[in-house]
């Protein structure tokens, strides 16, 4: 559904947000998981390596670190550089390699080996930050949670959802505005929705299926005017 589905563009955020609950319902009924995973380990792994770096990357090199150490034990027992070389295509694969080799640790030493289910525990592990701990929650749990990043953070922003300077606040105004019921999926549909609909750079507000009709039109003049400053410095 795009702007010539809706007669009157909606003033209110939670007039939008149910606009664009059931377009992202339309457009994406069953969103999948990106992130390429067996269980809520490989998964916790993926997102963590995922910091700073897309998910087809991340996917590319899951296999063969996979393939070396696929349980926190097995993982906990290799050295870091083995793992930093296994991951070395992504971004802070260092940093990544030594929190992976301490997150499988603490697995085994405190969680008999299970990631643990609640979001004090996971925040608690080396490298889990809050948006990495509610993915797992979310995705590998069912707890609902609503994971934001900065591209959900923009797109919040686009779409007037929210006027947050942080993720944290910007997580907080979504919660509010959508049931608890489809948070989970809702992050997920919001991914694609950006990545197929609403990239970062040189978009067109005013043709987007959702920005053209929830974003004001001072947004769609200012990032306008940003592309084709952009476009000039080539």
């Amino acid at each position: 559904m795009g702007i010539d589905a809706v007669e009157l563009i909606p003033v209110k955020r939670s007039e939008k947000a149910r606009i664009i609950l059931r377009t992202l319902a339309e457009l994406y009924p069953n969103p999948g998981i990106p992130l390429d995973h067996k269980d809520p380990f490989t998964l916790l792994v993926a997102v963590l390596l995922s910091a700073q770096s897309t998910d087809k990357k991340v996917n590319e090199i899951t296999p063969n670190l996979f393939a070396l150490a696929s349980d926190p034990k097995s993982m906990a027992e290799l050295d870091v550089d083995t793992i930093r070389h296994a991951i070395r295509q992504i971004g802070l694969a260092n940093t990544k390699a030594k929190a992976i080799k301490s997150l499988s640790q603490i697995l085994v030493d405190k969680h008999e080996q299970t990631v643990p289910q609640s979001f004090e525990e996971l925040e608690a592990l080396p490298g889990v930050g809050h948006k990495t701990a509610s993915v797992v929650m979310a995705q590998a749990f069912d707890v609902p949670a609503f994971p934001v990043d900065t591209h959900i953070h923009r797109l919040a922003a686009r779409w007037g959802l929210s006027a947050a300077k942080n993720v944290a606040q910007t997580e907080h105004d979504l919660k509010r505005l959508f049931p608890r019921a489809q948070w989970n999926r809702l992050h997920l549909q919001i991914i694609y929705f950006g990545r197929e609909h609403c990239p970062a750079r040189f978009h067109d507000l005013t043709v987007c299926p959702i920005c053209s009709w929830a974003s004001t039109k001072k947004r769609q003049r200012e990032e306008a005017q940003i592309n084709a400053q952009s476009r000039r410095r080539g």
